[in-house]
């Protein structure tokens, strides 16, 4: 069998399994994200947490997880938009960065009067980190499940025929 034909028949498997490397990348990023907001919501530093913006996070968070499940089961079949959509909230990702973590790291507060850092530099680096890998692991799938999808279209219109089930 030579490479091509070989190739051909990689491309022509792909009507009848899913794409599970796009779908289990977005359920980690998932997994990264709940991480992330145990270590933000699980920390009590006076009164700096009670704020808009906590509320905005925790919607956000159940936003999140919501649109990366529906695009790990959308990219599963090969369907370009969700992972588009994976593009667009891994993005977020790293911009959610600038916004909660980063002014908790610059914030303080005065509890038994002493100022004290509302989110010490460990616990920064660690959540930090976890918004990176669930931001890689969206933009990944995300291209990952571009990548699959446009190759299955052009077999399919290649061979003249629709995807199979």
């Amino acid at each position: 069998m030579s490479m091509n034909e070989d190739q051909v028949i990689r491309r022509d498997r792909m009507r009848f399994t899913k794409n599970t490397l796009s779908s289990s990348l977005a359920l980690l990023a998932i997994i990264a994200d709940v991480f992330y907001f145990v270590s933000i919501y699980k920390s009590d530093v006076g009164s700096y947490y009670y704020n808009i913006i906590i509320g905005a996070s925790i919607l956000y968070n159940l936003l999140f997880m919501l649109v990366a499940f529906l695009s790990s089961e959308g990219v599963k079949g090969y369907k370009i938009g969700y992972a588009y959509a994976l593009l667009v909230i891994g993005a977020l990702q790293i911009v959610r960065i600038f916004i909660l973590p980063l002014s908790a790291h610059t914030a303080t507060v005065t509890i038994n009067q002493q100022e004290t850092i509302v989110m010490q530099t460990p616990q920064f680096i660690r959540v930090v980190i976890y918004l990176c890998i669930s931001a890689a692991c969206c933009i990944t799938a995300g291209i990952v499940g571009i990548i699959k999808s446009r190759a299955l279209s052009a077999h399919i219109a290649s061979m003249g025929t629709t995807k199979a089930a």
